[in-house]
């Protein structure tokens, strides 16, 4: 195809040039999104009379008949073309002769590219925080399912307190509610219209931006023409949040390969969610719980990618920012194939809650509790404290637990213990008694599932 930019030059590059140069390969995702635009674009020339009613008419038929043919398959993009904008002007122009030359009237490929773009990630974001929903609907379902079932809950993987299943699963769904809200705000500076900038310094046509941009949903335009063909903070900001949503997918994953492991035997993926091995006949492998941890780094790399080529760039547009999309595409793409296998498998999941019971009876994970007990009883918190821990090294050194204690042995470290002991340091004592807001008491783990569930609603 020629190039749009022939005339100064003769727009003949070298086959190596213009192969490295050519983004069509995936920039052409973005076709309903430069048609759409472009529609709108036509229709506002139309409205202000830069071109006649009549030919943006034309224009946006034609423009509709591409989108179709694209969308049922009787139209493909040429790949020799040098980006999806090309393809589509010139497309058009085959198709309804001079009237499309007058498309690009009062707009360059800088505006173009970055309005394409915004609308993109906005379209994107709608798709992956309803991926997230799913997600959280499926973790809450399991939080309401275990909200009884006492675990050991750590801190630097070492038992510490007990809890309930249902609180832990509990606080990924508060994580992922996160990152519903900050796409949520994303979006505002997403919604922000560069159409009209032009090349750099807006354009001498009196063109009407605020119509164009209320057209295509915006909530604003950029103010400034410079900023608006070279502003690609919302791509950070998006990458930024996306990379977010991996931290707390990899982070449950961890906990899921763990927790599957046989050393843990807290929960059983299905077997539609795991693999085996090609040589050991007993295995059976977290493989996609793995999958999302690892390429958690990929999504990484793509936001630094992104940083990194802003970093130096001098207003206005420099061809770097080509760089943008390859890195928001494969972010978007990776991060909705981890949503997708990440629902269904924790819907999927069990919890084995006899083995999350044995591993909260071992560690003294009721110490606190103990110590609570004397405070209770007018001692000190560091009083408790330290004689709490002179209880526990006396236990492992007799190999006995804070339950099998006699209370005569409870007493040789002071006089407060009595029967009443054993009831407060039970497990399900030590959870339900966690009354503070946000514990993980039963009736605590009900209150946070309806927060979730009522949160859901609103995303």
């Amino acid at each position: 195809m020629a190039k749009l930019w022939a005339g100064r030059n003769d727009g003949a590059v070298s086959k190596i040039a213009d192969d490295f140069n050519s983004s069509v390969k995936f920039d052409k995702r973005l076709y309903r999104q430069d048609i759409t635009g472009s529609m709108a674009h036509a229709a506002m020339l139309g409205g202000q009379g830069i071109i006649s009613a009549e030919e943006a008419d034309v224009i946006c038929q034609g423009l509709q008949g591409i989108l179709d043919d694209l969308e049922n398959g009787s139209l493909k993009i040429d790949e020799t073309a040098e980006d999806i904008h090309t393809f589509v002007e010139q497309t058009l122009t085959a198709r309804i002769g001079e009237a499309g030359k007058k498309l690009h009237t009062a707009r360059s490929r800088n505006d173009q590219v970055a309005l394409d773009l915004r609308m993109y990630v906005r379209d994107d974001i709608a798709e992956i925080t309803s991926k997230l929903k799913l997600v959280i609907s499926a973790v809450v379902q399991k939080a309401e399912e275990y909200k009884e079932a006492i675990m050991p809950g750590y801190t630097h993987l070492q038992r510490a307190q007990p809890v309930t299943f249902g609180h832990y699963l509990c606080a990924y769904a508060m994580m992922f509610l996160r990152d519903t809200d900050r796409l949520k705000d994303c979006r505002k500076r997403v919604n922000i219209s560069p159409i009209g900038c032009c090349a750099l310094s807006g354009t001498t046509y009196n063109t009407d931006r605020y119509a164009e941009a209320k057209s295509l949903g915006f909530d604003k335009i950029a103010l400034n023409s410079l900023d608006g063909v070279s502003d690609r903070d919302f791509c950070v900001e998006y990458l930024s949040a996306l990379s977010l949503i991996m931290t707390h997918l990899s982070r449950f994953s961890e906990e899921i390969i763990l927790w599957s492991s046989w050393e843990f035997k807290f929960i059983e993926l299905s077997d539609g969610f795991t693999t085996g091995s090609s040589i050991m006949p007993q295995k059976k492998n977290p493989d996609m719980a793995e999958l999302v941890r690892g390429k958690t780094g990929r999504v990484y790399g793509d936001l630094t990618a992104t940083l990194t080529m802003l970093k130096g760039l001098p207003l206005a547009y420099n061809k770097d920012m080509q760089e943008d999309k390859e890195s928001l595409f494969d972010a978007s793409d990776t991060v909705k194939m981890c949503l997708d296998v990440f629902a269904p498998m924790i819907s999927e999941m069990k919890a084995n809650t006899a083995n999350m019971r044995k591993a909260a009876e071992k560690g003294f994970i009721n110490a606190t509790d103990l110590a609570d007990y004397l405070v209770k009883k007018g001692m000190p918190f560091r009083t408790a404290y330290k004689i709490t821990g002179q209880i526990v090294a006396e236990c492992i050194k007799c190999d006995k637990t804070l339950e099998s204690l006699t209370i005569e042995e409870y007493n040789k470290f002071g006089s407060l213990f009595a029967e009443d002991l054993f009831d407060e340091i039970s497990l399900e004592t030590c959870v339900n008694k966690r009354i503070s807001e946000g514990g993980t008491s039963v009736r605590s783990v009900e209150k946070q599932i309806a927060y979730i569930k009522e949160s859901l609603k609103n995303v």
